[in-house]
């Protein structure tokens, strides 16, 4: 199956990013939209507007007491809303509520049939845990959409990939030990990036031991790495047979971000996603959603998730 995609935008998800030179600033979507324009697949592209998630809906992960955190400091504008990596600014709040209501609105186009895939640029913020705010990211985007994916639209099993140089560490411990969650990850080493976490060993616990797969990359890792431990993501994936595949695509894992070490080039991401929408095509009805993630060197943000969209939209050829 091939055809369009969405891709949600917006100026309220753009202005998911912060201020005086932070790393995660708001001139990523620019960025990326600006290198999607100029795309020989834009016309396979249906742009949708992201939306401010409900409460109710972020609750489906985020503990109320934080939410309330959230609300607080986004109105004062002062003070991180974690360890001293996720700084509030005025609006912090509605920014990160829109970041999820996009990834959310992505998730009802998929499961109700208007497009196979769909693509938030500004989503995929892993690291946020139930009760906080972590890594530059305040609300996990993708924890709520797979968790309202199960619990209101009913799926039984779902997958969620992960090639961010980061590990996953929001999804992978809300998710630790749910069945219903295929998890993969391939990450640069914890023992050299944050957040120290996604080792071969964690496979899940209780009833989900063996539903999780975590790949730790060695720092300087090319694409030939990448397409090396690849097959293992694919029959990990593959033996859950799940209804829906969530793609996180960080493109922190090229060669030249400034703050990590792994080196693909573009061409990783397009291999993920094209792999990926063949298995979706076989397992799930063709359904993705994949998430910008993390990407601190624009130029490679830009080329990487313009390959994904290309690849998920099947007009890469």
């Amino acid at each position: 199956m091939s055809g369009p995609i969405i891709v949600i935008t917006g100026p309220e998800l753009a202005a998911y990013g912060f201020p005086n030179g932070h790393p995660f600033g708001p001139d990523r979507y620019d960025a990326f939209m600006a290198e999607l324009e100029q795309s020989a697949c834009i016309s396979a592209v249906d742009r949708q507007l992201s939306r401010e998630a409900s409460r109710e809906e972020i609750e489906f992960f985020h503990a109320p007491e934080y939410i309330d955190l959230v609300i607080k400091l986004s109105e004062t504008g002062a003070g991180y809303l974690d360890g001293g990596d996720t700084p509030a600014y005025p609006g912090v709040y509605e920014a990160a509520a829109h970041t999820v209501g996009g990834t959310l609105n992505a998730l009802q186009s998929v499961l109700e049939g208007v497009v196979p895939r769909a693509f938030n640029p500004i989503g995929g913020l892993h690291h946020a845990a139930r009760d906080t705010a972590a890594g530059f990211c305040v609300f996990n985007d993708a924890a709520v959409a797979i968790a309202i994916a199960l619990d209101r639209f009913g799926l039984k099993k779902v997958a969620y990939v992960d090639i961010d140089a980061h590990h996953g560490d929001g999804v992978f411990y809300g998710f630790e030990d749910d069945p219903r969650v295929i998890f993969a990850d391939v990450h640069e080493d914890g023992r050299f990036l944050y957040p120290g976490t996604g080792n071969r060993s964690e496979t899940g616990k209780g009833e989900a031991v063996g539903t999780k797969l975590n790949i730790p990359m060695s720092p300087g890792s090319d694409d030939s790495a990448f397409l090396a431990i690849w097959d293992e993501v694919e029959v990990h994936i593959e033996a859950g047979s799940p209804q829906l595949i969530f793609l996180q695509c960080g493109a922190d894992s090229l060669a030249g971000d400034p703050i990590t070490h792994l080196n693909y080039s573009a061409d990783a991401h397009a291999h993920a996603a094209r792999r990926l929408r063949a298995l979706a095509d076989r397992y799930c009805g063709g359904r993705i959603i994949a998430m910008g993630g993390g990407g601190y060197n624009r130029s490679n943000l830009a080329s990487a998730w313009t390959r994904v969209v290309e690849n998920l939209a099947g007009c890469d050829n």
